[in-house]
């Protein structure tokens, strides 16, 4: 990662928030619930490409898969979003809520 790539993650996950209407605890309860799916999903996500984009380096001499890493890092940064979210810390819901960054 370039140091334009650090300072875009940083602003990305402790940056500003775009303004967001605070929802009713009922309708939050809701989407944490729905989010917590969404994580318990991304995690089985995760370990799968953890585990193709290891077999890949074996077989390239540690070379990786860009694709599978910038995936890994688009998966990481809306992992972030969605646990700011699910402990309050912002108000911004994460994808399919609000756009993917």
């Amino acid at each position: 990662m370039d140091r334009n790539d650090d300072d875009r993650l940083a602003g990305r996950l402790t940056g500003d928030q775009p303004k967001a209407d605070k929802d009713s605890l009922v309708m939050r309860l809701l989407y944490l619930i729905l989010i917590w799916v969404m994580l318990s999903l991304s995690q089985t996500i995760l370990t799968l490409v953890t585990v193709v984009q290891f077999i890949v380096m074996l077989l390239n001499g540690g070379d990786r898969n860009q694709r599978l890493a910038d995936f890994g890092t688009d998966l990481g940064i809306w992992i972030a979003k969605a646990a700011r979210y699910q402990s309050g810390a912002s108000e911004v819901k994460p994808w399919p809520w609000t756009d993917l960054d």
